[in-house]
């Protein structure tokens, strides 16, 4: 008798930079139908994820916790935790940034989000092509850029 072999598809999973939702939820003149266009085609090929990274910065354009929690819809954006392996690959990023002449002030929150992407396997949607790519050259990016 033959065997017959099952091959699993995996769907790529993405993690939505906040630049991305805040185009959305702002109604960017510049970026919001690249950010709309590009996160439902993303939505069509896999999961769509965010961390408390994300959520904390897409927060600020938000009264309530109700009322950001209605815009981020956990059928459509899952939440997960920011993996500990991700915390010290950002660690790594950062201090591999500043050795480069990286200003202190730069946010160490878009370290974190490219680090979970790394960790994870996951893609990332982001309009910040030149820092992810740098940092996190493992992470397949959906960016204006291609």
């Amino acid at each position: 008798m033959a065997r017959t072999e099952l091959s699993v598809v995996r769907r790529p999973v993405t993690l939505v930079d906040a630049c991305v939702i805040l185009d959305l939820t702002t109604n960017d003149p510049q970026w919001a139908d690249w950010s709309e266009q590009t996160l439902a085609e993303a939505a069509d090929e896999g999961p769509l994820v965010i961390n408390a990274i994300v959520y904390a910065e897409v927060s600020v354009d938000f009264t309530s916790i109700e009322e950001l929690d209605d815009a981020l819809d956990q059928s459509y954006i899952r939440r997960e935790p920011l993996p500990f392996e991700a915390g010290f690959l950002a660690g790594k990023a950062y201090v591999a940034y500043r050795r480069r002449g990286g200003s202190r002030r730069s946010p160490l929150a878009d370290f974190y989000i490219g680090a979970h992407a790394a960790v994870a396997g996951y893609r990332l949607l982001t309009r910040d092509t030149a820092r992810y790519s740098t940092y996190f050259p493992s992470v397949r990016l959906l960016t204006p850029d291609g």
